[in-house]
């Protein structure tokens, strides 16, 4: 027979941590820094969580509901930029490679598959 170990009890039965218990996790966290709880500044790196921050600010100092107003506005990124700006030799092959050779026949119209229609 395997001798099991006997288990640690860390809540009782109503859920609150036995103090001994609670006692040890203080002691091995980090100390508490009361001034900043959770957040050290107001900007994000992450798009997302500043959006939702500003729609969450919008709403809860106006006093209305903000999100339809935002959903619905145009942003830079449907324009499809940022563009980067460049000279048509630095884009555009004058020559020939493996795949457009000069020996190669020019079809009418582009070709998706081998598949003869």
């Amino acid at each position: 027979m395997v001798d099991r170990k006997k288990a640690i009890k860390r809540r009782d039965a109503t859920g609150h941590l036995n103090a001994e218990y609670e006692r040890k996790l203080r002691a091995s966290s980090p100390p508490r820094d009361e001034e900043h709880a959770f957040l050290t500044g107001f900007r994000s790196s992450d798009g997302l969580a500043e959006e939702l921050g500003e729609a969450f600010l919008e709403s809860a100092t106006s006093g209305e509901e903000s999100e339809p107003e935002r959903r619905d506005r145009v942003v830079p990124e449907e324009d499809g930029g940022p563009f980067v700006r460049t000279r048509a030799s630095q884009e555009f092959a004058y020559d020939f490679d493996e795949s457009n050779s000069a020996e190669a026949t020019r079809e009418p119209l582009p070709k998706t598959s081998l598949a003869d229609p």
